[in-house]
């Protein structure tokens, strides 16, 4: 899964390609190719659409618009990116969550700084957003950080699950600190969500004692679940923050704060911890490397899709990271769910796309 990640909402998004996820709420789109169908082309004039000329600009717009469903085709490809790329952390278990988020923050900072000097944004930013930024770039890095400690301490299926109710945090937080309304709609897409990660959690005072004794890796589970909770409220506050910032900042300034602490951090906690080393395996070296180029890749496809898609439609697209998390946990793990984590991830999914579609829907009017 991906750090922040990483879910059913959309980020501003600047000219340029981000290359973090963008499930922020707030996105702004640009306006397709299609919906500018009416500019006319050379020769062409605004009063005589039935004329040569009329005819040759529609038939340019036309080649210029993209085709119907591209951007949803895209977002399946974000969503099985972010997954082979979350596959792969659950791989490398011999090597700490904290250094596979270290080795990330360095491939990004590989593609942001290039990036940054040739937009021409510098490093620092505006003097007022500052404190967001550096607040950003914290709580992003650890919400990373969580998640891939998530996936190697509980399955692929229930850790991805369980990410996806950032978007009833960013929800509930933003009506404390931006004022933002909170409908009855968002509460009961909140009861679904926690249903669902109770379900999967399966706490001992709600399911008997023996939940706990006939699994030996319970509390390991449980540990997993509580650390891919943290997760979603840590990226739920970054997704406040950047809707806080809005467009004052850079886009690719955001991100450059988010690399950057994060790899900061990262190498300070592995000093304290002493696990700061090199995979011996060959083959985990190589998983480092695919953990970056996959999560590049991902957000890049979604990126493009946001592009030339409505937010709504991507967001339910999305929910395609839990199927394929539950197909590789099958195939790759050999361990079939429970019952229990098919119930909580119907919750879960049932709440994103409720709130996605609803988003839709007041978007459209």
């Amino acid at each position: 899964m991906r750090p922040l990640d990483e879910t059913g909402v959309a980020k501003r998004q600047e000219s340029g390609l981000p290359l973090m996820d963008i499930s922020s709420p707030g996105f702004r789109q640009e306006p397709a190719a299609a919906e500018v169908v009416e500019t006319p082309g050379p020769g062409g004039c605004w009063q005589c659409p039935s004329s040569p000329c009329g005819s040759r600009a529609q038939q340019e717009a036309e080649k210029k618009a993209p085709c119907p469903g591209l951007g949803l085709f895209y977002t399946l490809l974000s969503a099985f990116l972010f997954s082979v790329g979350s596959l792969f952390v659950k791989k490398v278990q011999d090597i700490h969550a904290v250094e596979i988020s270290a080795f990330r923050c360095v491939f990004q900072m590989l593609i942001i700084i290039p990036c940054l000097i040739y937009r021409k944004t510098g490093f620092i930013g505006p003097k007022g957003q500052r404190i967001y930024l550096l607040l950003r770039g914290v709580l992003g890095s650890n919400a990373m950080i969580l998640l891939y400690y998530a996936y190697q301490l509980t399955s692929l299926a229930d850790a991805t699950v369980i990410s996806f109710s950032c978007p009833v945090f960013t929800s509930i937080i933003a009506c404390i600190f931006l004022k933002e309304k909170y409908s009855p709609w968002d509460a009961l897409f909140t009861a679904f969500t926690i249903t669902g990660v109770i379900l999967i959690v399966r706490p001992p005072f709600l399911f008997g004692s023996e939940v706990a004794e006939t699994d030996k890796d319970y509390s390991v589970h449980v540990k997993g679940a509580l650390v891919a909770l943290a997760h979603a409220v840590f990226a739920a506050i970054t997704l406040v923050i950047l809707r806080k910032i809005g467009t004052s900042v850079d886009y690719m300034l955001s991100i450059w704060y988010y690399v950057i602490i994060g790899l900061i951090e990262c190498v300070i906690v592995l000093s304290i911890l002493g696990e700061w080393r090199l995979p011996h395996c060959g083959v985990d070296r190589l998983f480092l490397i695919l953990i970056g180029m996959f999560g590049l890749g991902g957000q890049m496809f979604l990126a493009k899709a946001l592009q030339i898609e409505k937010a709504g439609p991507v967001a339910l697209m999305k929910t395609m990271d839990v199927v394929f998390a539950f197909i590789f946990q099958i195939i790759f793990f050999n361990d079939m769910p429970s019952w229990w984590t098919v119930g909580g991830s119907l919750c879960v999914i049932a709440s994103s796309t409720g709130a996605a579609i609803r988003k839709w829907c007041h978007s459209t009017k």
